[in-house]
């Protein structure tokens, strides 16, 4: 996504809606594979169905924390390692939602320094 320059004008209210829905659906498709990446480990690695998965899924992704206990190394490694990726992942979608808001509010500051 590529944002116009400090010294073009500021982007029209139609277009700035336009870029902060595209925005919205990128952040929705990142949550959606994270949630689908989760649920796969928690299913076929950790052995729950695929409701507890769901579950266990978006507990740690919201970072809320797990729900099951889970037995065996491989399930404990797996929901490790996806807790820390989902971390990370909750700062990505919410750096790729933020950032048209972000980018204007600084983009409207910079163009009243300009003006002085």
């Amino acid at each position: 996504m590529q944002f116009e320059h400090r010294q073009q004008r500021l982007l029209p209210w139609p277009k700035f809606i336009h870029r902060v829905a595209r925005s919205a659906a990128v952040a929705g498709l990142m949550i959606a594979a994270s949630l689908l990446l989760g649920m796969a480990g928690y299913h076929w690695i950790a052995g729950l169905h695929w409701i507890d998965s769901l579950l266990n899924a978006s507990m740690i992704l919201t970072g809320m924390g797990p729900v099951d206990h889970l037995e065996g190394a491989a399930a404990k490694l797996f929901a490790s390692f996806y807790a820390i990726f989902s971390g990370v992942a909750f700062l990505t979608i919410m750096g790729v939602l933020l950032a048209p808001v972000f980018h204007r509010f600084l983009h409207k500051f910079h163009l009243g320094e300009e003006g002085k």
